[in-house]
């Protein structure tokens, strides 16, 4: 009998009742909730994941370390990976701009950004002793919820490096790795920061005079913010790899990063994994990519990338993010005009019916609507005068029998004579019956033509 597959739902309890246990494990440095992968192949098995730093032969183990093959009848599976945190150090000495060092005249997501002030650090931090400085990238902009300030987001480990930061450190863009100079390119200061349970994050209050756009280099306008969802196709736009395409692998990787001198290792959870789509990009991100926003196909944040590996890419939930820094995404929406349409009042011209020869004919002549739009309502009125019935227009006999002729024709005790025209179409010269139908009907159309020409019809 086959067993049955467990789901993320139920063996989501039992993942994060054990992680803390787990995690403090040595070498092991993320717990997940992800496919069992046996001989190289995957099995299609869901099972909790701890990610180890190096894998190590069982006789190599010390007292504890093993990773039970099954944890409350679920599954286990373990993965070698080294997760780091993805903004870039560069010795004082060492600076070179990298990928886009470009200077924007308008600020906005995905390009790069870091602190003016230098960070002293020491081995093992770092190969070697001496002034360091940071570079990462301006994720988006976002809006302060009490004061509507713009400001920058980014990742606590980008604006705030470590334990000596401060409100009002300044922000410089780009980075000054990649050749930015403070005051020159200072664009902002730290304002709040977060380094939780679930959010690496800061934002910087942009400088009034600041330019600033809705909008992620590369990507677009930003649309809102979305939940991720599992094997979603993603993007983001870092200051080092630039446009990468991924897909969401995990939304319940709980990793363990070491923050370096005086933060030391500090664990996230709930977190978002992100693997890259090989067939568009050989990896999503790198150092240099920290405080990128990763967006859906929809152009909605899900999430704030902070530090990877070589298999896969870390973000902060969009949602932990936005409420521990109490700040809005800046969203760009397209402007729908809703102002209604008023037409100016279309006339109709009165009806002129005139009798040409033999045909009546009514020519109806109108005036085209122009429409402007204003703000209120329109009201259009259509005024029309009917073309008056002539019952007695025609005689018994069709008027769309021939033109009038040349010959003249006279009125005698004997009827209607002539030559041509009518009179020798209704009937041969002296038909008193077919010359009375004619002159009734000639003197009927004459006087509704008569009406028709005078005011209001009377």
């Amino acid at each position: 009998m086959a067993t049955k597959k467990l789901t993320h739902v139920q063996i989501r309890p039992v993942k994060q009742r054990i992680e803390d246990e787990l995690l403090s494990r040595p070498g092991v440095v993320g717990v997940d909730i992800n496919e069992k992968v046996s001989n190289g192949k995957p099995t299609g098995e869901l099972a909790i994941v701890v990610y180890v730093e190096k894998k190590k032969p069982k006789t190599q183990l010390g007292a504890g370390e093993a990773i039970p093959k099954e944890i409350e009848g679920i599954p286990t599976d373990v993965k070698e990976e080294k997760i780091e945190l993805h903004a870039a150090k560069v010795a004082l000495v060492d600076v070179v701009p990298l990928i886009d060092a470009t200077k924007y005249t308008t600020l906005h997501g995905g390009i790069s950004m870091g602190p003016c002030r230098s960070v002293h650090l020491d081995p093992p931090d770092v190969p070697s002793s001496g002034n360091y400085i940071f570079v990462g990238t301006l994720g988006a902009i976002v809006t302060d919820r009490a004061t509507k300030a713009a400001m920058a987001l980014t990742n606590f480990h980008v604006a705030c490096v470590d334990s000596g930061w401060a409100v009002g450190n300044a922000q410089c863009q780009p980075g000054r790795v990649d050749a930015g100079s403070c005051p020159a390119d200072t664009f902002g200061t730290l304002t709040r920061a977060a380094l939780s349970t679930h959010v690496d994050g800061a934002v910087v209050t942009i400088q009034a005079g600041k330019t600033t756009d809705c909008s992620i280099e590369q990507i677009g306008a930003v649309k809102g913010q979305a939940a991720a969802v599992l094997n979603s196709a993603v993007r983001k736009r870092g200051r080092t790899t630039g446009l990468t395409f991924g897909k969401v692998n995990s939304i319940d990787a709980s990793v363990t990063i070491n923050y370096g001198d005086g933060l030391g290792n500090h664990t996230l959870k709930n977190q978002i994994r992100i693997e890259p789509d090989t067939a568009q990009s050989a990896q999503f991100s790198d150092h240099g990519d920290s405080g990128s926003v990763v967006v859906d196909s929809a152009n909605k944040v899900i999430g704030l990338l902070f530090g990877g590996s070589s298999a896969a890419t870390y973000a902060n939930p969009i949602q932990f993010v936005l409420d521990e820094l109490n700040v809005d995404l800046c969203v760009k929406t397209t402007q729908i005009l809703t102002t209604p349409i008023v037409c100016e009042v279309i006339v109709t011209k009165p009806v002129v019916c005139q009798i040409k020869t033999n045909t009546i004919s009514c020519n109806l002549v109108t005036t085209p609507a122009i429409c402007q739009v204003v703000t209120t309502p329109a009201v259009c009125v259509i005024k029309t005068k009917a073309c008056p019935v002539l019952t007695q227009a025609c005689p018994p006999v069709s008027l769309a029998c021939g033109p009038l002729g040349p010959g003249p024709i006279e009125r005698t005790s004997e009827g209607a004579k002539g030559t041509g025209g009518l009179n020798q179409l209704y009937g041969a010269p002296g038909s008193d019956a077919t010359d009375e139908a004619f002159w009734l009907g000639y003197y009927a159309a004459l006087e509704a033509l008569s009406r028709a020409e005078r005011p209001g019809g009377e």
